[in-house]
């Protein structure tokens, strides 16, 4: 394999590069020649683990919140994440549109408005009537508990401990470092190179499934533009297209292409949610952004705890409720993202404090997440019929918008557009950012996975790169293939399935966390006894 690697031209670990970039080809060309069993098999371990495991992914999640939260203010909560007197490399506001642009900005786009009116048409929490201003209530908070503080703890964890080992202790750029206190050495055997190709492939898919999620709401914003059908050739097209503009940023690097795409994406994506204020119910919305930070934590210990464990008690469920295709979906997908997610915000975070990584990371996405929701999610309730005598008072106009996401939920946002003054303007404006967010996501994860396979921050040679950017657009293109109609469902059965294993080893993260702390010299610092008058004399 060296010899090959060589030939080729890579500056990577050979067996790691070649068993992942294998199993890659291996699972496109059987996506190819058996997508039927395998859309079968994905959905019966799908099945399975949300029927029995549903439970340890949303207990996982609150125990990892609360390890981030121990560790921020612990006395290990000014260790710098790199070597002494080392200073962050980026300002905070470039580091936060890295971080969230490469995050879950393509996720916000889709399920902005679409969960929401989601939750409103079809509430999940028995005896609520739909469209009621509880049902509203509900919907707003599950949505945020989706996409904020949760989220961003799936992100955070294994983000704080590669900045740890890695920054701190100069160990190579791969996720099997992370187990030094547990494996030593055994991070460059077989343990170690098992772990850095679970987590390449993991990455892999969940980048994926986000990229056949921005294709399916680009191709819905393009249908709605310029009347084009619908289809899975027009999927693979766009998806096809934004892999050569990831490619290109890719080739440009981290501080070049990464960082301009970010924060020229965050810029647009912050003047259409001030578009939508400004145009939109402003006061109603003013009003809202306050309220829903009251809903958010006054619901957050219910939601982060509901495990809907009397869903079998009723008939109609599927095996594991409501939360299977929703809550372990979330967890399972985001959690594919985590090494990727982690490795790159370790990478821009070279040089800040534990509990400034901590916090910075948990609050300030989950800040906007929760502005960004409360804009789009309330009015679009609003002109949806807030309300059953607001539903009345519209009469053949309410619903609209619910009945669009029942349609089509890459829909969802276009038909919300459909309410606002310079209509075609708005919806080609917001299709170029899901665009652009898509090729930030693919760009960001291409470069962490060629980190991954070289063991080093700098990237590798540009061809390397290359075949990442493109095995990733390729697999989504195959998911998309693959899901056909079912469409969503199918890229829920594959991303339950993946996260499985990256769930367990982000896990395995908190121990090798506490054992590299207890080996920190830090100082125990005494306040002393307090001083009388006299002393300041």
């Amino acid at each position: 394999m060296e010899k090959l690697a060589h030939r080729l031209g890579l500056k990577t670990d050979p067996t790691i590069f070649f068993v992942s970039a294998g199993f890659t080809v291996v699972f496109v060309l059987a996506l190819v020649l058996f997508p039927n069993p395998i859309g079968d098999a994905f959905a019966a371990g799908r099945s399975w683990i949300v029927t029995n495991l549903g439970w340890f992914f949303i207990l996982g999640v609150n125990v990892w919140l609360g390890f981030l939260i121990w560790a921020a203010m612990s006395r290990h909560g000014h260790i710098r994440l790199g070597p002494k007197g080392s200073r962050p490399e980026y300002n905070n506001l470039s580091w936060f549109t890295m971080l969230f642009a490469g995050g879950i900005g393509t996720v916000l786009m889709f399920w902005g408005v679409a969960e929401p009116i989601s939750h409103f048409a079809n509430p999940p929490l028995p005896g609520v009537v739909p469209y009621t201003e509880e049902a509203a209530r509900d919907a707003m908070s599950i949505a945020i508990y989706h996409l904020g503080l949760h989220t961003w703890t799936i992100f955070t964890l294994p983000g704080l401990a590669f900045a740890y080992f890695i920054n701190r202790y100069d160990l190579p750029v791969r996720v099997s470092s992370v187990f030094y206190p547990l494996l030593r050495e055994g991070i460059h055997g077989p343990i170690g190179k098992a772990i850095d190709i679970a987590s390449i492939l993991g990455t892999l898919f969940g980048v994926a499934v986000s990229l056949g999620l921005g294709s399916s709401q680009i191709a819905a914003g393009l249908s709605a533009l310029f009347g084009w059908t619908d289809g899975t050739g027009l999927k693979v097209g766009i998806l096809a297209v934004l892999t050569v503009v990831a490619v290109g940023s890719i080739t440009a690097g981290l501080d070049k292409g990464v960082k301009l795409l970010s924060n020229l994406n965050i810029g647009m994506a912050v003047a259409l949610m001030v578009f939508v204020l400004v145009t939109g119910s402003t006061l109603f919305l003013l009003r809202a952004i306050v309220e829903t930070f009251g809903l958010y934590f006054e619901n957050l210990p219910r939601l982060a705890f509901w495990n809907d464990m009397l869903a079998d008690e009723n008939p109609s469920n599927e095996p594991w409720g409501w939360q299977g295709s929703w809550t372990v979906f979330y967890w399972a997908w985001t959690v594919t993202w985590s090494p990727f997610i982690g490795l790159f915000v370790a990478r821009i975070s070279r040089g800040r404090t534990i509990r400034e990584f901590v916090f910075g990371v948990l609050l300030a996405p989950s800040l906007f997440t929760l502005i960004w929701f409360s804009i789009f999610g309330w009015q679009a309730m609003e002109f949806d019929g807030l309300g059953l005598a607001a539903r009345a008072a519209l009469g053949d106009q309410a619903g609209e918008i619910s009945a669009a996401v029942a349609e089509s939920v890459p829909l969802a946002m276009f038909a919300f557009f459909e309410h606002f003054p310079l209509t075609d303007f708005v919806q080609g404006f917001a299709v170029i950012i899901v665009a652009i967010f898509f090729a930030t996501s693919s760009d960001s994860a291409s470069l962490v996975v060629d980190m991954l396979c070289t063991g080093k921050a700098t990237p590798g040679p540009v061809h390397q790169r290359v075949f990442w950017g493109a095995a990733e657009g390729l697999v989504a293109a195959m998911l998309i293939v693959l899901a056909g109609d079912a469409g969503l469902t199918a890229l829920q059965q594959v991303i339950t399935v993946v996260g499985l294993p990256i769930f367990l080893l982000v896990c395995m993260m908190i121990p090798s966390l506490i054992r590299g702390f207890a080996q920190e010299d830090i100082d125990h610092v005494s306040i002393g006894t307090r001083p009388e008058l006299s002393d300041f004399d």
